[in-house]
């Protein structure tokens, strides 16, 4: 990320990626709290694997559904005022998720911090784009935000669970409160930004292409499962071929989030030598074998598959988000709310029926057909074309590789 030069003597000011990046880790925290409170919940309340595959899904099924309508309003207006109260709404929801006992209370606490991570992704993805100025790399770096929000999730909150038990969730509203008070002013700025570039793009955009655009949904629905299914999972799944307590699962977690946050950085770099959609083919070529590792390879070695399904599922992680910009120019909205949002809330959808085949032959059977829906997805990806960025600089208003300050 870079900053523009500042006046001699002047406090240098972050990059206005930097700062959407920022609020993006701090509302991706909480889609990587709830695998973390898994364990915690079945240590604490019993439950079982379709139970706790459940919560996951209380925290993607409304934000399925509610993530494309979000998309839609905000192609037809800007409204930054979303950013701020859907990140609140999804700390609140993780915070309230520890309180009391009730099974249900519990899972529509966190179906609240689903619909906030829904509302959330829209808006600041249009945002990013606008702080951006058509840089792959940027774009990177913000979706890089939300990789660390995810792999920092298991971090605070297995101490935080291990020392205060459930009760002590209320804590966990502190990233949301913090990424707000961080993000205000550079979402005013930003917004009036997004208002002009609107304006350029409805006169030079191209027309939407949504044949290619429904294939690249379908590869994001493909990389959703797989990716949600591990995370689900994987903490359960690494206490069994490895042993240990919750504490393992928090670690395996940290491994599987923190390995993403390498190949969110590379998949910008490489889509700018490579080109984005060549780089979306070779990462799922490669996500075939390491995902196979993670599922059938036994012992500790399955911490080092996971790091490294992780890095090539992230790999095209932002890609998708400004490839389907491209083929959608004029509901950028929409796109971002299926590339961005969707891409983790769809594959919880999936979940309970992981964990109920879990139940019945054990996770190993049940996380194998994920190594199938990662050759799917490349096989999607090989009917990809690379699109006309043209629209996309004109509506960002700027040359590839530079970003602003606020």
């Amino acid at each position: 990320m870079t900053t523009t030069a500042q006046p001699s003597g002047s406090t240098r000011k972050p990059s206005a990626t930097a700062v959407m990046a920022l609020g993006h880790a701090t509302v991706d925290f909480y889609q990587g709290a709830v695998p973390a409170l898994v364990p915690f919940l079945v240590a604490e309340r019993g439950y079982g694997y379709t139970a706790a595959s459940g919560i996951v899904l209380a925290a993607t099924l409304l934000s399925s559904v509610v993530q494309p309508l979000f998309g839609a309003l905000t192609d037809r207006r800007t409204m930054p005022w979303l950013i701020p109260v859907s990140s609140l709404c999804a700390g609140v929801g993780i915070a309230l998720s520890g309180l009391g006992g009730s099974y249900v209370l519990t899972w529509l606490a966190v179906a609240l911090a689903g619909i906030g991570v829904a509302a959330y992704h829209p808006e600041s993805a249009r945002l990013a784009r606008t702080a951006a100025r058509g840089s792959h790399v940027a774009m990177g770096w913000y979706s890089l935000g939300g990789t660390l929000g995810f792999a920092l999730a298991p971090v605070v909150v297995g101490p935080v669970l291990t020392a205060g038990g459930l009760g002590a969730t209320p804590w966990l509203v502190v990233p949301a409160a913090a990424g707000v008070l961080g993000t205000v002013s550079a979402i005013r700025v930003l917004a009036r930004r997004a208002a002009v570039g609107r304006s350029a793009a409805a006169r030079s955009a191209a027309p939407d292409n949504w044949p290619v655009f429904l294939r690249l949904s379908a590869v994001v629905v493909c990389r959703s499962v797989v990716f949600v299914g591990l995370s689900a999972f994987i903490g359960l799944y690494a206490q069994e071929r490895v042993g240990g307590g919750p504490a393992t699962g928090s670690a395996a977690l940290f491994t599987l989030f923190a390995g993403g946050a390498a190949g969110t950085v590379a998949g910008g770099r490489l889509a700018v030598r490579w080109g984005r959609v060549r780089t979306v083919r070779l990462a799922y070529a490669a996500s075939v074998p390491v995902v196979a590792g993670v599922v059938l390879v036994p012992g500790p070695a399955l911490f080092v598959f996971a790091a490294l399904a992780a890095a090539v599922l992230y790999v095209p992680f932002s890609l998708h988000v400004t490839l389907g910009q491209d083929f959608l120019p004029s509901r950028v909205g929409t796109a971002s709310g299926v590339t961005l949002g969707l891409a983790v809330s769809v594959g919880g959808v999936v979940s309970p029926g992981i964990g109920a085949l879990g139940e019945a032959a054990g996770l190993g059977v049940a996380l194998a057909p994920l190594i199938g829906l990662c050759a799917l997805a490349w096989w999607l990806a090989r009917g990809l074309p690379e699109p006309d960025t043209e629209a996309y600089g004109a509506s960002t208003g700027s040359a590839r590789g530079t970003t602003s300050s606020v």
